[in-house]
């Protein structure tokens, strides 16, 4: 109710992207305060429960509702973040060389359809900046994902050398990494997406995780953010292609350049979409991975989640660990108990003594 009450009719007031490094400077420096973090787990924080924790990935999330990458960009909130209910988070999508990113204005609110477009083109410090701050920390709450792309600069012939040096500068840092190859305000980069080039680049950066996992002893897991704009048969291709490199999981999805049903005038803006519009188109995603790979190949499910509702039907498609960003925007840090709460209540009326129970349960 903080939020609702006080909290969003300021931010909302405010230009977007403004308010969006007001709300990350101010959990990192709240964070920094002695007795900060308590003080947001207190008052947002979802206690760590037997039926709701996972194991996937080779690491332990104390909840299945994680962080989705853009919010963080830098890795500049992760103590805040990792504080108010969170059980994993993204950083990124980082790029080896700091770049601006697009012109502003560049982030979009459209309260009528509860969602979120960005055009923000991968506007980060760079590698080196995300590893300064990632050593930095002092141990960590939850797990935190790599998330990486190319450089705006930098060609798709040449991409997976941009890959490969976000992976050496920050592979000691990250619990596991996700390749972005979906954002739609990078051009040309969904391209990579497609074909030969999106299998050569997967074995290249397969093959940088497993020399940096052989030197430093800890192997890591290496996961795909696919896009919601394809078709059925680009989907069914991506997807053997992924399986095919020995990539450990899915991350489904990134924004939508579709603009249907929607109501707001800003409805014409470029950029990807997130936000409730996505929830449909991104679950049934999830549900045609996890229907071609057999259930065998992890999926964390992205777009569009609000409810704790939203949130089972993706698992229940098929998802082991699903992602939040644009309800935290609407709704506040309040949205993770509740979602976290409503979970448990479904679990338990279809008799599921377990999150891992229910991922899938639509196919079986």
């Amino acid at each position: 109710m903080l939020y609702r009450n006080i909290g969003k009719p300021f931010f909302f007031k405010m230009d977007p992207e403004k308010a969006h490094h007001l709300v990350v400077g101010g959990l990192d420096k709240a964070s920094a305060v002695p007795g900060g973090t308590a003080a947001l787990r207190l008052m947002y924080g979802v206690p760590e429960t037997a039926d709701m924790a996972v194991d996937l990935f080779g690491v332990h999330f104390p909840t299945p509702v994680g962080l989705a990458a853009g919010l963080d960009k830098n890795a500049g909130a992760v103590a805040g973040f990792s504080s108010i209910g969170f059980g994993f988070m993204e950083v990124g999508t980082v790029t080896p060389k700091g770049q601006p990113g697009n012109d502003s204005p560049r982030l979009f609110r459209l309260p009528s359809d509860e969602a979120l477009i960005n055009r923000m083109g991968f506007n980060n410090e760079g590698a080196e900046s995300m590893a300064r701050r990632l050593r930095a920390l002092k141990g960590r709450r939850i797990p935190v994902a790599v998330n990486i792309g190319r450089n705006k600069a930098t060609s798709n012939e040449a991409a997976h050398e941009d890959y490969r040096e976000c992976i050496r500068t920050l592979y000691p840092y990250g619990d596991f990494f996700v390749i972005n190859i979906s954002s739609p305000n990078t051009p040309g980069l969904r391209s990579l997406q497609h074909g030969d080039e999106l299998a050569f680049l997967l074995a290249e950066v397969r093959a940088e995780m497993e020399l940096q996992g052989k030197s430093s002893g800890a192997a890591k897991s290496l996961l795909v953010k696919i896009a919601p704009d394809v078709s059925d048969a680009e989907l069914a291709h991506m997807v053997d292609t992924i399986t095919a490199a020995g990539m450990d999981g899915i991350i489904a999805t990134n924004t939508t350049l579709n603009r249907e049903g929607l109501t707001h005038e800003k409805a014409g803006e470029a950029g990807g979409l997130s936000g409730k519009p996505l929830r449909d188109r991104s679950t049934e995603i999830i549900r045609s991975i996890y229907r071609q790979t057999g259930g065998k190949l992890p999926i964390i499910g992205s777009g569009g989640i609000f409810t704790s509702q939203d949130a089972y039907d993706k698992i229940r498609a098929g998802a082991s660990l699903v992602e939040i960003y644009t309800a935290l925007i609407y709704e506040g840090p309040e949205v993770n108990r509740r979602v976290h709460a409503g979970l448990r209540q479904l679990l338990r009326r279809d008799g599921f003594r377990h999150i891992s129970e229910a991922v899938g349960a639509d196919h079986h």
